[in-house]
């Protein structure tokens, strides 16, 4: 086990808003995500939901949970538009900066590490700025800048605040074909890294780790970073969905015993690659998510596959400077996402060992 190692679990869909860990919030509006969510609530009702959301979803007895199962670290999504109307053109959103405050407090006050990871796409209706485009011309670009900035100096000297990733997901342009995936190209993405370790280092100094995500190409990122003038930077890699981690290898596995292994294989190849940047490799997002069974696959069967499948992960990322299961909580307790279900059956010595 790599030494003080993070052992952790994402709070996602709490500071923004997820369907799938909370469909109730999105029933019977016809809306998919949070910005067609505002859309079909209007502004007001969009707020209203938001406030009840964020009250009730996660609160004191959460962090002290996850704690008592063994869990060192949360990994905790905020939003472009957190500091509301103090930050940068938030529109419709509703910032969540006390909220944030109040997290770190709860972390600290049972010793738990958080790792902040910054949600830059900012999806406004009528707005069809993506990562495709995440450059100044806008002002995107600086705005996320100046967001990270003001955290980091907001919880510098905070013993709680262990580092901050610089995008929560990243996408990069890839060739496919005749054409180019969606995705932000890959010499724009790295200025963003450089330009985000700027200012996370005059805000914060030079203790908490900056953290980029490989945007699922760990072969683009050798040496990257990796001068003397970069301290404290970690890679991040997104392991929690099997197709995308078998995508580069043209095969899809199936639910089943050797399934299980091409994804390891495919897991152990692409941590391997992410290595050689360099960088000391993290594991933002894992699960215990398997394709879809075969009509002969029993319940039963699904569950100790899952299992096995976890523990094989749990092995793999040991030496590994962090780890976060995708995620804490989920209304629904999607048996492959939610940690309270997927790692139950675990030892606490499993995960904190």
């Amino acid at each position: 086990m790599a030494e003080n190692a993070l052992h952790g679990v994402n709070l996602t869909g709490w500071l923004t808003l997820e369907p799938w860990v909370t469909p109730e919030l999105f029933s019977g509006s016809g809306a998919l995500d949070e910005p067609s969510l505002i859309t079909s609530l209007g502004a007001k009702g969009y707020r209203e939901v938001v406030r009840r959301h964020r009250a009730r979803f996660l609160t004191k007895d959460d962090f002290s949970r996850i704690a008592s199962r063994g869990f060192n670290a949360v990994r905790l999504p905020v939003p472009w538009y957190v500091f509301g109307e103090s930050g940068p053109n938030p529109g419709p959103y509703l910032g969540c900066i006390d909220e944030v405050d109040q997290a770190l407090e709860w972390a600290e006050e049972i010793d738990l590490k958080v790792v902040f990871a910054l949600a830059v796409n900012p999806g406004v209706p009528g707005d069809e700025e993506t990562w495709n485009n995440f450059t100044d011309d806008r002002g995107i670009r600086e705005n996320a800048l100046w967001v990270l900035s003001q955290l980091s100096s907001r919880y510098a000297s905070r013993m709680g605040f262990y580092g901050i990733e610089v995008a929560d997901d990243a996408r990069i342009q890839t060739r496919r074909g005749l054409g180019v995936t969606d995705g932000m190209p890959g010499h724009l993405l790295r200025n963003y890294y450089r330009a985000a370790y700027d200012r996370v280092r005059e805000a914060a100094g030079p203790d908490p780790v900056v953290i980029i995500p490989d945007a699922g190409m760990p072969t683009d990122w050798r040496r990257f970073m990796a001068q003397r003038q970069y301290q404290n930077v970690w890679l991040d890699c997104h392991l929690d969905k099997p197709s995308a981690i078998m995508a580069d290898m043209g095969y899809a596995p199936g639910a089943s015993t050797l399934g299980v292994r091409h994804i390891m294989a495919a897991i152990h190849r692409h941590i391997r690659e992410d290595q050689r940047s360099g960088l000391p490799v993290m594991v933002g997002k894992w699960s215990s998510a398997l394709p879809i069974a075969d009509a002969a696959m029993t319940p039963e069967g699904r569950v100790a596959l899952e299992r096995i499948y976890s523990s094989e992960q749990l092995t793999a990322y040991e030496k590994l400077p962090a780890w976060f299961f995708q995620t804490w909580k989920t209304t629904g307790r999607l048996s492959s996402w939610d940690a309270r279900v997927a790692l139950s059956s675990f030892e606490r010595g499993l995960i904190c060992s």
